[in-house]
């Protein structure tokens, strides 16, 4: 799977960069087949924001954001969300 992480409007440390890549690829073990995730680190007046895209098969695309006084917070609580619209999604039935 490939992992960008990218930051606008504001500079991330190296940390909080491997952070992201590290729980991202946690989600890919939930998330079989993952095509490609994408994380946006933003500021702005209200904090800071994280967003996260995680790209699956068949065109199905998982996005949620989450916002913090911090990004490390910000992060926990977007792929907190997307942790939970995997989860919702009912597995495909066999016929």
């Amino acid at each position: 799977m490939r992992i960008t992480v990218t930051a606008r409007h504001c500079e991330i440390p190296d940390e909080l960069r491997k952070r992201a890549r590290e729980v991202v690829q946690r989600l890919e073990k939930v998330a079989a087949r993952s095509l490609e995730a994408r994380v946006v680190f933003d500021t702005n007046h209200q904090g800071k924001t994280v967003e996260v895209r995680l790209y699956r098969p068949q065109g199905r695309v998982h996005i949620a954001t989450g916002s913090a006084t911090d990004h490390r917070s910000a992060l926990d609580r977007a792929v907190a969300k997307v942790r939970r619209q995997i989860d919702k999604r009912p597995a495909r039935r066999v016929r």
